[in-house]
């Protein structure tokens, strides 16, 4: 903040929303299991999920997001030009499958946190979170900040990967396969190469790697001491 300051630079505001969180009229609601407690003491402990817009010629494709909150990854992407039940239930599978297949599996107990629209709150969702062995954990609606820290992502998305001059995208967005592109990018460069913050300016993916390395002894005792403060 204080070198964008004295070079006269300014962040990017993000505009006027469409509404994408309606909520579900019919659906069982999962009580609010974080209480704004966006924090998780280790990897696959907790989950946040959300899904955005992005405008394109034919009209809107929705991009889905599922975060672990410990290192801030992002686990499970999924695009689609309608906002139903399945097109969030594939960005949690592709999520699970992940993890599956990069030797870090899902424990039975996992939080998995959303906001109340109806997709999430469905009967369908809701038995596939039961069926994974997932514990379902819904914020209050109307509350800006039940899912704040998906929402927070979603916002590094639009930002950095798809305004207008950002550096993955090569021209205008036409069809859903553009913007398949540009998250494929954006999520493995987010990932694997952007320096965050709130991880002591390290990558998620280094993060995760770090914590694992701990548990395995193969830590040097600077390292592991820094990683458990």
């Amino acid at each position: 903040d204080r070198l964008m300051r004295e070079e006269g630079m300014n962040g990017l505001v993000r505009g006027r929303r469409a509404r994408t969180t309606i909520p579900g009229k019919d659906g069982r609601r999962a009580g609010d299991l974080l209480n704004r407690d966006f924090t998780a003491p280790a990897p696959n402990q907790i989950w946040v999920t959300d899904f955005t817009y992005v405008p394109v010629y034919s009209g809107f494709v929705y991009v889905a997001l599922v975060i672990d909150l410990y290192s801030r990854a992002i686990v499970g992407w999924e695009t689609s030009t309608v906002k139903d039940t399945a097109f969030v239930e594939h960005c949690l599978r592709m999520a699970l499958w992940r993890r599956q297949h990069t030797g870090r599996p899902v424990p039975e107990g996992l939080i998995h946190h959303s906001d109340a629209g109806s997709q999430y709150t469905s009967i369908r969702y809701t038995d596939t979170l039961a069926l994974e062995g997932l514990q379902p954990s819904i914020g209050s609606v109307g509350d800006a900040y039940n899912n704040a820290a998906a929402e927070t992502v979603m916002g590094l998305f639009k930002n950095e990967a798809v305004a207008k001059d950002s550096p993955f995208r090569s021209g205008a967005l036409k069809t859903e396969t553009d913007v398949m592109e540009i998250v494929f990018e954006w999520v493995h460069w987010y990932n694997n190469e952007r320096l965050h913050s709130a991880l002591d300016h390290r990558t998620p993916e280094e993060f995760e790697q770090t914590y694992y390395d701990l548990q395995t002894g193969s830590l040097p005792n600077d390292a592991a001491n820094k990683q458990a403060a």
